[in-house]
This record gives C-alpha cells, sequence and structure tokens, in this order.
C-alpha cells in the first residue's frame, strides 16, 4: 500500500517507520523538499521510503496520514490539497496543542469543534478517521505495556474507512479499537489528550496509555 506522511516530527517518523516495517510504500512530504529533518529520517529509513513536499504526500498515498502540529492543520492541509486527498483514508493523528504560555499546553476553541472536525471540512471528500492521538509516539507502534495491549480510540464518518484503520491498528499491534463515533467525537479524544498530559506531569514520564477494561 502507497502511504502518504504529513509531517516530520516524532509522530510521523513514528508512523511512518511503522508503516515501512509492514512493508508499505512511504512518502513522508513537508513544506520544502529539502527539510532537513525529512533528509536524517531519509538515510536511516529501512524500506521502500521517498520524501516530498505536503502535496507530493498526499498525491502518493492511497491513505494518508496527517501528523502534523494540530494548531497548523489548516495551512497543512492546503498546501497538501484538498483534491488530492479526495476519496482517500486521512488518518488524522493531531492534537490543536497550543504550548505559547508554556507548559501544561492549552487546547483552544476550534470553530468546527475539534481538530478532527476541522480537518474533515476541510478536505471534505476524504474520510478523515482520528486515530493515534490519545498516545505518546514511542507508543504508537507495537506498544508494550505491562498491562497488556492498550485501547485505541478512533472517530469518523466512514465505516469503511474506520475499519480499513482498525486493520492497521491491529497490524500495528492494537488488537483492541473502539469506535467512539462520528467525526463530532474527536473534540472528546482530543479532551483524552489533556488528562494524558496531566499524567505525564504527575508521574514525570510519558509511558502510559488508556485502556477500557469491561466485562
Amino acid at each position: 500500500m502507497k502511504v502518504g506522511i504529513l509531517g516530520t516530527g516524532d509522530v510521523g517518523r513514528a508512523l511512518a517507520d511503522g508503516f515501512l516495517s509492514r512493508g508499505h510504500d512511504v512518502l513522508m512530504g513537508s513544506r520544502s523538499a529539502d527539510n532537513p529533518k525529512l533528509a536524517e529520517w531519509l538515510a536511516g529509513a529501512k524500506g521502500n521510503a521517498s520524501g516530498g513536499t505536503f502535496e507530493d504526500a498526499a498525491k502518493h498515498g492511497e491513505v494518508v496520514v496527517l501528523a502534523s502540529l494540530g494548531m497548523v492543520n489548516p495551512e497543512v492541509i492546503k498546501a497538501a490539497g484538498p483534491k488530492n486527498l479526495a476519496g482517500k483514508v486521512v488518518i488524522d493523528a493531531t492534537n490543536p496543542l497550543d504550548f505559547s504560555q508554556g507548559f501544561p499546553p492549552r487546547m483552544p476553541a476550534i470553530p468546527e469543534g475539534s481538530a478532527g472536525a476541522q480537518v474533515q471540512a476541510l478536505a471534505p471528500d476524504a474520510s478523515v478517521v482520528k486515530a493515534f492521538n490519545t498516545v505518546g509516539n514511542p507508543y504508537m507502534v507495537d506498544p508494550d505495556m505491562p498491562g497488556g495491549p492498550p485501547t485505541m480510540f478512533i472517530a469518523g464518518n466512514d465505516a469503511e474507512a474506520k475499519a480499513k484503520v482498525t486493520r492497521i491498528l491491529a497490524d500495528f499491534g492494537w488488537p483492541d479499537t473502539l469506535d467512539v463515533g462520528d467525526i463530532t467525537a474527536s473534540h472528546y479524544l482530543e479532551a483524552m489528550t489533556m488528562v494524558w498530559v496531566a499524567a505525564f506531569a504527575a508521574r514525570g514520564n510519558g509511558d502510559h496509555a488508556f485502556k477500557l477494561i469491561h466485562k
């Protein structure tokens, strides 16, 4: 499968490496094709890896992963080109965190109600699925925790797209996926990130994740 990654940060690289490790063809995109972070990733990438612009990544991917800073999602989607995302599954792994006043970050109000809903509005012909935003990037692929695999929560409007993302998650070591509803439910998943951040502050590290326990 061809995968486009929008973003060269820790999240983008973690997920890009996850797809490469499963044999997928990955193109990582940035604002500029000569981004030093992109060059660094390419130098160490193992598998069918390439780099380019956000537009290149959007055109390349059958599945496209949005892994930018959540506060700049509108700029990234505009650069990628909504028409290049049409008909594709877009995995939104972002959180709109505002660090302008230091730590802990604030989560600003977004007119659409959440980053996930905003991305869906900006790319109306794509099938946006919120996923990966409730766990730290070191545990996005093959999470290894004493309590067993954590739960990944997803949201989106398209049932087939969510089924596809659920299969990707299972392949990435997440056998427990919970669909919490349509894309408007991204609001609650993004709010969960603030609980994750609070736990980080209390524990002093980010080696934790959420797990739904039930009978």
